[in-house]
Parts: C-alpha cells; structure tokens; sequence
C-alpha cells in the first residue's frame, strides 16, 4: 500500500524521499524492521491471549528430559510468524508482482491447515489432529495451484541466455534477448548447469515439450509436500525449526536478490528471472518474523508454533525456491529437514522390516525424529539446536559456493 503511496506521490508531487519506495532494499529494510517490530511488541500480546485460553501444549509422554515442564506451554504461535510476515508485505511489497501473490497464497493456504490440526488437536482434544490424508490432500492442492502458476501464468518468465552490456559505472546499456516462459532450473556443481524439465519428456515425440506440465506440477507438488513435512518434523524441541528456518530463508533471499538484478545475474553467469526481484520484501518480511518469533521460542520456550507456523513456514521454503529456480539445491540447503524426515523414514522403514523377517521390531536410533535420538544419549536441547544452526549455516554457505562453482 505504502509501495503505491509513495510511487503516485513522486510522479504527482516529486515528493523528496518519495522515490525511496522504488528500491527494493530500501523496502526490504523497511520490512524487516516493522516484522521484527511486530513479532517481539505485539507477539507477547499474542502469547498473553493464547495462555488466557488456554490454548496450550498437550505434550506427549516420550521420556525425555525436561518434557513434562512443557506442558501447558502457548501453542499456535505460528499466527505471530505470519500476521508479522502479512503486515509488512501488504504495506511495502508491489502486491500486483505474480510473485508475491503466491507466496501471500502459500502463507494463507498453508497457515490454514495448520490452524486446523491445532484447533482439532486443542479443542477436541484429539492428539493427533488433522487427519494425515487431509493435510496431504491439502498440500497436493497447494502443489498444484504453484505448479500451475509458474508454468502457465504469462508473468513467469525467464531472459534467455544472451549477452548483456554492462558499462564500467555497473549500468545495463544494452539487453539482448527476451523474456521467455521456460521450464528451466539450476542443476548445481555442474558446468552448465541448467536443466529444462520438458527435456525429460522429448522423447515422446516432437509435439512431447508442451506437455511438460505433466513432469513439472508433480515435482512441484512433491516438492512442497516433502519440504512442509520435513519443517513440520523439524519442530520439535525449542528454536530448532525457526533458527533453522530464518538461516534457509535468509540464504533463498541472497538468490533471488541475485536473479532478480540483470547486472549481478549477468556477473555470476546465473539465470536472470524478472520481477523475482521483489521476493526481496517478502523473504525480508519472513525472516524478520521468524527472528522476532525465536526471541519467545528460544529455550526454555514461551510459546510453540505449532503446525500453523511449522507446515506455513515448510510451503514457504519450498516456494519461493521453486521460484528461483533452486529446488535441486534443497537436499543441500534443507539439510537439517531432509535429515530429520531421513531419519523417519529409516527408523520406521527398518522397524516393519525386522518386524517382519524374525517378529521382533528394531531401531536405527534412539528416537525418531532425529533430534530426539540426541535428546535420548543425554545432550541437552540448548545443545542440540546450537549445533544443528551451525550444520544449517554450513550448509547455507555450500549452497551458496554453487553460485560459482561448477
């Protein structure tokens, strides 16, 4: 809103400072700051109000250390992550930007299946809330709506690769080439690194690659379920999931400022993608939120996000890479939540084996997900997001080198 404000201002009234709003990192800035500002001010009302409901933690008996203190403890605090998220995006973002709408719909969508699991499992009281087909049939129907989006919407476009002139004071003379719909994505460590989804399907027929929708929405929609899920198990013990998440999305924030400026895409020999510039604001935004959402989730934890934060927090993710064109670079950059739902998949995957082969269940670790299994051999919680942060800033650093590296 201010964004249209003050654009209609310096063109009517060439207000000075008006044309501040035009930059992107101006507004980023901007965002970050008001998100910071409303998830630390306004999220100990938010805190304040769930505990006044009652809105608390059910925590499940597992043995572990420090567990049955958390009982009672303020659930959906997701909500303080996306109003903190909302807020400054409708105010500083270019809300018309395809972009942008996605991920408004991404954080809505997904913040609502969220707030349905909670609600089912606070006051019905059912532990398990939602039931699992829901919330995949739900994810599925967000996967689809992305995957339909970035393939068929006139806007998603890409600049095929040709050369740009870029003078010594750092300013785009000449753009040769021109914005094309393209299934393109990057392919990193390789030497040309890029991979055009509709080649997996050439071989068909001549008339095959307009259909390539039929490979690219379903590893769409594989990619946000998996990512949701992973960032869903993450969220177990206090800060994990949010310091883990602010490192992810402030790592997807250096790509998408880099291939949304044709000087510095042009530099690092990247794809340029229009208008994926002003994801900027957004992932400002997001990070903000969940920095400002740490400062209660830290240990010992006032307030848990829930799966409104948790599965909200996973679509994001997985957007706005799909947007940039770096989902392969999520086993790298989702380190800490591919090990988490690895870590699932193997414990429970190993358990029906044996089971089965000589009727006595066994276990690769101690606990399922893998942050328990820690929990379990004695390390405190503190400890073991500490570490887990340092693997996710390694892993941040490693895709980030693949800019460069091939």
């Amino acid at each position: 809103m201010l964004y249209y404000l003050f654009e209609y201002l310096e063109k009517e009234y060439q207000l000075p400072g008006a044309g501040l709003f035009q930059f992107q990192t101006f507004r980023a800035a901007m965002a970050v700051l008001l998100s910071l500002l409303l998830a630390t001010v306004y999220g100990k009302r938010i805190i304040l109000f769930l505990k006044h409901k009652q809105i608390g933690e059910t925590v499940r008996d597992l043995g572990l250390e420090g567990q049955k203190q958390k009982t009672g403890t303020p659930t959906m605090g997701g909500l303080i992550i996306i109003m903190s998220t909302l807020i400054p995006v409708l105010l500083f973002a270019d809300i018309t930007n395809i972009y942008v709408i996605l991920l408004i719909v991404t954080i809505l969508w997904m913040g609502i299946i969220g707030f349905v699991d909670d609600y089912i499992k606070i006051f019905r009281k059912n532990k398990k809330g939602l039931k699992g087909r829901f919330k995949v049939i739900g994810q599925v129907v967000l996967g689809l709506i992305v995957g339909a989006t970035l393939y068929f919407h006139p806007e998603v476009t890409m600049r095929e690769r040709t050369n740009t002139i870029i003078t010594e004071q750092y300013r785009v003379e000449k753009i040769k080439g021109e914005d094309i719909k393209s299934t393109m994505t990057t392919v990193p460590f390789f030497k040309n690194n890029e991979l055009d989804y509709s080649n997996l399907i050439s071989w068909v027929g001549e008339n095959a690659t307009s259909y390539a929708w039929l490979i690219f929405i379903p590893i769409v929609i594989l990619i946000v379920t998996a990512v949701s899920n992973g960032a869903n198990l993450t969220d177990g013990i206090d800060g994990l999931a949010a310091g883990s998440s602010a490192i992810i999305v402030l790592t997807l924030g250096i790509f998408a400022w880099v291939s949304g400026n044709i000087i510095f895409s042009e530099y690092l020999d990247i794809m340029y993608i229009p208008k994926a510039g002003e994801l900027l604001v957004f992932i400002a935004a997001f990070v903000g939120s969940l920095v400002g959402f740490l400062w209660y989730n830290a240990f010992p934890a006032q307030v848990f996000m829930g799966d409104t934060g948790s599965l909200t927090i996973g679509g994001v993710i997985a957007v706005i890479a799909l947007i940039v064109r770096k989902e392969l670079l999520i086993p790298i950059l989702c380190g800490i939540f591919f090990a988490e739902s690895i870590s699932v998949m193997l414990q429970v995957g190993y358990f029906k084996y044996t089971k089965n082969k000589s009727g006595e269940g066994k276990r690769i670790f101690l606990m399922a997900p893998l942050h328990h299994h820690y929990q379990k051999k004695g390390y405190h919680e503190s400890k073991i997001v500490t570490r887990f942060w340092i693997v996710g800033i390694l892993l941040a650093i490693i895709t980030i080198v693949t800019l460069k590296v091939r």
